[in-house]
């Protein structure tokens, strides 16, 4: 394919493949614009598509952004007589034009981090008048270069101008009319009035989408959800083919059955960190149709009638499951294990971070049972009582052989004893895990060590990673100190001449949130 592309003379298309890889890795990205003109056309695209999202700290991207304002604009903003000397005067690209992700919670801060990083003071009131007026300045500016935005997140907090935003977006419909296909709402507000407001407002955008794919609810929007898409006037019902429930309250929410039912296209629902799901799942289960539930992260236990319920329906369709919470009811955690092992055979991304009390046996059953599909598996035994440790110890020394021969993700977050993790990485000695993340929490105890050395013997040698992540705590005596494997420069050198790339803890570490952003 690639040969036949290159005699074709799709050169450009096949290095912009290429490219695409490396879509969130902003250095690499940084070095294609400088291979030649080619990969720089290629590269920059990516470059700016998500700038607000960005975690380098650089921030110099606004005041390019600034130097396309129009006349009108410009004008304004040198009434403000500070930031003359900041402003770019000659671009190569129209980089505005490139954006495809905006969240608008993150314009101001990253307008105010802008501001710090260039020494610029001014009183209090002045600042918040300057940061809105550049925030709607930008809106305006993506409106004029019509941009083809992929997804618009529409978040209240940290956003002093929300209802300005929302009311120019409204003023020019072709900004969202066909090419966004992912919607983030989470929307918070100071009393009822404003949040009536806000309500219509986002009604009428989604409602003038044609072609909106994925929506997310947050916080109090729920209400928002269910009027929109009872709505004659939703284009929803023959688009929508995802939804992600994140911290929404179910209770007082009603007419569930009724949503989903005229929801022609939905091929996924993924419920977050939600509450009240005992109301939810007595509503779901009078659906005539499939629910396909391929995400449950649970803040709060369902009770074990509501679960098996849910399971019934929607088991066979979940894919990503975890359970963030301790309990003490021994047999509440077996049946509720035992339950997930009965009905949920597919689950591709496993989270466990629950005290493990006596249920060693269930966790190995519930990860033998998903085996042949589970890509990714996060698991926290950093959080359990001094008795229970023989049950950790016995999850380290068994886990290596339980796991599959090939794991894309494996985390693991625990406090480590001495001659515990050269157990489990013995007896892991078969697997290849293409990302492993492990981090080695606090601990008074001299019996908790550095890590390093097992992972040096059993893993690097061996070449059993891809990528690699530790967070160590390291404890000699009284002297305890944080370290982050890919600090120590030295050792980052001598794991890439094995071909395993260390990343920082942060960087690599898939918490749920994060894990959210891959949901398709």
């Amino acid at each position: 394919m690639s040969c036949s592309k290159i005699l074709s003379g799709d050169l450009p298309e096949l290095i912009y493949e290429i490219i695409e890889y490396f879509q969130n890795d902003y250095s690499t990205l940084h070095s294609c614009i400088l291979v030649n003109k080619l990969w720089c056309r290629l590269a920059i695209p990516l470059l700016w598509e998500n700038p607000f999202s960005i975690t380098t700290g650089n921030y110099n991207f606004i005041e390019i952004y600034l130097h396309y304002l129009n006349d009108d604009l410009k004008t304004k903003l040198n009434e403000y007589k500070i930031i003359d000397s900041l402003l770019t005067s000659n671009t190569l690209f129209n980089y505005p034009s490139f954006i495809r992700y905006l969240n608008t919670s993150k314009i101001n801060p990253s307008i105010e981090m802008w501001l710090r990083a260039n020494d610029v003071n001014l009183n209090m009131d002045l600042v918040f008048e300057f940061i809105n007026f550049i925030n709607m300045s930008l809106i305006k500016l993506f409106i004029e270069n019509e941009v083809n935005l992929h997804t618009l997140e529409l978040e209240t907090y940290y956003n002093t101008c929300i209802d300005n935003i929302l009311e120019i977006i409204l003023q020019n419909p072709n900004f969202i009319s066909n090419n966004i296909r992912n919607l983030k709402l989470s929307i918070t507000s100071s009393s009822d009035s404003d949040n009536t407001l806000i309500k219509n407002r986002v009604t009428q955008i989604i409602n003038s989408n044609q072609n909106l794919k994925k929506i997310l609810f947050e916080l109090n929007t729920l209400p928002l959800y269910q009027s929109l898409l009872l709505s004659k006037e939703s284009n929803c019902s023959n688009t929508l083919n995802t939804i992600i429930f994140r911290n929404i309250d179910f209770k007082r929410i009603n007419n569930l059955d009724k949503i989903f039912e005229q929801l022609n296209v939905l091929e996924s629902v993924h419920i977050i960190f939600c509450y009240s799901l005992d109301i939810f799942v007595q509503q779901i289960i009078k659906l005539t149709k499939p629910f396909k539930l391929k995400s449950l992260f649970l803040l709060m236990r369902l009770q074990i009638e509501s679960l098996q319920l849910l399971l019934q329906k929607s088991g066979n369709y979940l894919e990503n499951f975890g359970d963030c919470l301790n309990y003490n009811d021994l047999s509440s955690d077996q049946q509720f294990l035992q339950l997930i092992i009965n009905y949920c055979k597919n689950i591709r991304f496993l989270n466990l971070h629950s005290r493990i009390n006596n249920i060693t046996s269930l966790i190995f059953s519930l990860i033998e049972n998903i085996k042949q599909n589970l890509n990714y598996l996060s698991i926290d035994l950093s959080n359990y009582e001094d008795n229970e440790y023989s049950n950790i110890k016995s999850i380290l020394q068994n886990l290596g052989q339980t796991l599959p021969s090939k794991l894309e993700y494996l985390s693991l977050v625990l406090r480590i004893k001495v001659n515990d993790i050269e157990i489990l990485l013995k007896n892991s000695q078969d697997n290849f895990f293409n990302t492993l993340v492990i981090k080695n929490t606090n601990q008074e105890d001299d019996n908790y060590i550095d890590i390093l050395p097992y992972i040096k013997e059993y893993v690097m040698k061996k070449k059993r990673v891809k990528y690699l992540a530790i967070k160590n705590t390291l404890i000699r005596g009284c002297v305890r100190r944080k370290v982050d494997l890919f600090d120590l420069k030295d050792e980052v050198k001598e794991f890439k001449l094995h071909n395993i790339k260390v990343l920082s803890y942060n960087k690599l570490s898939i918490g749920i949130y994060r894990f959210l952003n891959t949901i398709d």
